[in-house]
C-alpha cells in the first residue's frame, strides 16, 4: 500500500488511547523514513516512523478509509465493466 500525504486511517479501539482518544488520523507529512499526521476532531498532531505505520496497518490497528474521489472512481470503474 502506497502511503501518500492526505491518506486518513481509521484507529483501532485497541491503541485509541495511544492517540488521545482520536477516532482517525491523517497524514501531513513524508519525509524520509518519517511520517506526520494529524489527529481527528482536532486532538493533536504526532509523527511516527514509516516502518511502525506499515506495522500498524499489518495488524489492522490502523485502516485506511477510502476518500471521495477513490470511491466515486471506483464506482464509475465498475459500471464501466457492468
Amino acid at each position: 500500500m502506497a502511503i501518500e500525504i492526505g491518506t486518513k486511517f481509521q484507529i483501532s479501539k485497541e491503541i485509541k488511547g495511544y492517540y488521545n482518544s482520536a477516532r482517525a488520523l491523517t497524514i501531513t507529512n513524508i519525509s524520509g523514513q518519517t511520517v506526520q499526521f494529524i489527529l481527528g476532531d482536532g486532538k493533536g498532531h504526532g509523527s511516527m516512523p514509516l516502518q511502525h505505520l506499515h506495522y500498524l496497518l499489518k495488524r489492522t490497528e490502523l485502516t485506511q478509509i477510502a476518500n471521495k474521489r477513490q470511491f466515486i472512481q471506483d464506482v464509475q470503474t465498475e459500471e464501466e465493466i457492468g
